[in-house]
Protein backbone atom coordinates (compact mmCIF):
# COMPACT_ATOMS: atom_id res chain seq x y z
CA UNK A 1 0.00 0.00 0.00
CA UNK A 2 1.45 3.76 -0.68
CA UNK A 3 1.27 6.75 1.05
CA UNK A 4 -0.70 9.80 0.62
CA UNK A 5 1.23 12.82 0.02
CA UNK A 6 0.63 16.42 -0.20
CA UNK A 7 -0.41 17.88 -3.67
CA UNK A 8 -0.96 21.55 -2.94
CA UNK A 9 -1.76 23.44 -0.01
CA UNK A 10 -6.02 25.12 -0.60
CA UNK A 11 -6.92 28.79 0.27
CA UNK A 12 -10.09 27.48 1.76
CA UNK A 13 -12.80 24.00 1.73
CA UNK A 14 -14.00 25.38 -1.77
CA UNK A 15 -11.10 25.53 -3.64
CA UNK A 16 -9.86 22.23 -1.95
CA UNK A 17 -13.55 20.37 -2.96
CA UNK A 18 -13.13 21.69 -6.34
CA UNK A 19 -9.90 20.27 -7.44
CA UNK A 20 -10.80 17.25 -5.74
CA UNK A 21 -13.28 16.95 -8.14
CA UNK A 22 -11.72 17.29 -10.80
CA UNK A 23 -9.39 15.00 -10.01
CA UNK A 24 -12.42 12.83 -9.34
CA UNK A 25 -13.35 13.37 -13.02
CA UNK A 26 -10.30 12.18 -13.96
CA UNK A 27 -10.03 9.18 -12.51
CA UNK A 28 -7.82 9.97 -9.74
CA UNK A 29 -8.84 9.49 -5.80
CA UNK A 30 -7.84 12.07 -3.54
CA UNK A 31 -8.62 13.64 -0.26
CA UNK A 32 -8.80 16.80 1.85
CA UNK A 33 -6.90 16.72 5.06
CA UNK A 34 -7.59 19.27 7.83
CA UNK A 35 -10.62 20.76 6.22
CA UNK A 36 -13.22 20.54 9.17
CA UNK A 37 -10.16 21.52 11.39
CA UNK A 38 -9.62 24.78 9.69
CA UNK A 39 -13.35 25.67 8.84
CA UNK A 40 -14.31 25.07 13.10
CA UNK A 41 -10.70 27.34 13.68
CA UNK A 42 -8.93 29.53 10.96
CA UNK A 43 -6.33 30.68 13.46
CA UNK A 44 -5.14 26.75 13.80
CA UNK A 45 -4.57 26.93 9.64
CA UNK A 46 -0.40 27.66 9.88
CA UNK A 47 0.03 25.58 12.70
CA UNK A 48 -1.48 22.37 11.04
CA UNK A 49 -0.33 23.13 7.74
CA UNK A 50 -3.65 24.60 6.27
CA UNK A 51 -6.44 22.58 4.12
CA UNK A 52 -4.73 20.23 2.27
CA UNK A 53 -5.25 17.96 -1.13
CA UNK A 54 -3.74 14.28 -0.77
CA UNK A 55 -2.92 11.86 -3.52
CA UNK A 56 -0.91 8.17 -3.40
CA UNK A 57 2.24 8.43 -4.35
CA UNK A 58 1.50 6.72 -7.74
CA UNK A 59 -0.72 9.13 -8.91
CA UNK A 60 1.16 12.35 -8.12
CA UNK A 61 2.56 13.64 -11.18
CA UNK A 62 -0.71 12.68 -13.43
CA UNK A 63 -2.77 14.71 -10.59
CA UNK A 64 -0.25 17.31 -10.84
CA UNK A 65 -0.13 17.74 -14.46
CA UNK A 66 -4.44 17.18 -14.57
CA UNK A 67 -4.72 20.61 -12.24
CA UNK A 68 -2.25 22.32 -14.67
CA UNK A 69 -4.08 21.89 -17.17
CA UNK A 70 -7.17 22.92 -15.69
CA UNK A 71 -6.05 26.09 -14.17
CA UNK A 72 -4.67 26.83 -17.83
CA UNK A 73 -7.62 26.79 -19.45
CA UNK A 74 -9.49 29.96 -20.52
CA UNK A 75 -12.95 29.80 -19.30
CA UNK A 76 -15.31 32.48 -20.54
CA UNK A 77 -18.17 33.63 -18.15
CA UNK A 78 -21.55 34.09 -19.54
CA UNK A 79 -23.03 36.72 -17.84
CA UNK A 80 -26.41 37.52 -17.95
CA UNK A 81 -28.05 40.95 -17.66
CA UNK A 82 -31.08 40.20 -15.54
CA UNK A 83 -31.71 43.11 -13.97
CA UNK A 84 -34.44 44.62 -16.36
CA UNK A 85 -34.28 48.49 -14.98
CA UNK A 86 -29.93 48.64 -13.44
CA UNK A 87 -29.69 51.96 -11.51
CA UNK A 88 -26.20 51.93 -13.90
CA UNK A 89 -26.08 52.64 -17.79
CA UNK A 90 -22.87 50.39 -17.80
CA UNK A 91 -21.46 47.44 -17.11
CA UNK A 92 -18.61 46.17 -15.34
CA UNK A 93 -15.40 45.81 -17.80
CA UNK A 94 -14.56 42.72 -16.30
CA UNK A 95 -17.45 40.18 -17.08
CA UNK A 96 -20.07 42.65 -18.58
CA UNK A 97 -22.46 41.88 -15.52
CA UNK A 98 -24.94 44.64 -14.96
CA UNK A 99 -24.79 43.55 -11.14
CA UNK A 100 -22.85 46.48 -10.13
CA UNK A 101 -23.08 48.66 -6.85
CA UNK A 102 -21.39 52.44 -5.95
CA UNK A 103 -19.43 52.47 -3.31
CA UNK A 104 -21.09 54.88 -0.62
CA UNK A 105 -18.23 55.22 2.01
CA UNK A 106 -17.00 58.32 2.37
CA UNK A 107 -13.41 58.83 1.98
CA UNK A 108 -10.49 61.93 1.53
CA UNK A 109 -10.39 64.59 3.37
CA UNK A 110 -14.53 65.41 2.91
CA UNK A 111 -14.88 61.99 5.03
CA UNK A 112 -12.37 63.03 7.91
CA UNK A 113 -14.09 66.08 7.95
CA UNK A 114 -17.64 64.21 8.15
CA UNK A 115 -16.62 62.17 11.33
CA UNK A 116 -15.10 64.98 12.86
CA UNK A 117 -18.26 67.02 12.82
CA UNK A 118 -20.44 64.04 13.24
CA UNK A 119 -22.65 64.78 10.20
CA UNK A 120 -23.79 61.17 8.72
CA UNK A 121 -24.20 61.61 5.36
CA UNK A 122 -23.78 58.75 2.28
CA UNK A 123 -22.02 60.52 -0.54
CA UNK A 124 -21.50 58.88 -3.77
CA UNK A 125 -18.14 57.62 -4.84
CA UNK A 126 -16.84 57.20 -8.63
CA UNK A 127 -16.03 53.78 -7.21
CA UNK A 128 -18.09 50.45 -8.28
CA UNK A 129 -18.10 46.74 -7.42
CA UNK A 130 -19.73 44.06 -9.63
CA UNK A 131 -21.87 41.28 -7.44
CA UNK A 132 -21.02 38.76 -10.39
CA UNK A 133 -17.22 38.96 -10.27
CA UNK A 134 -16.32 40.85 -7.25
CA UNK A 135 -14.59 43.36 -9.06
CA UNK A 136 -13.65 47.11 -8.13
CA UNK A 137 -13.33 49.74 -10.49
CA UNK A 138 -13.66 53.39 -11.10
CA UNK A 139 -16.58 55.26 -13.77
Amino acid sequence: MSNLVRIKYCQNAIEANRDKQILAENGIESWIANEQTVQSDWLLSQAIGGIQLQVFEENLEEAKKVLEEFSNEDFALEVERTIENPEFDFVCPRCGSNHIYRDENPGGLFGISLLIFMIPAKVPSSIFHCYYCGNEFKR
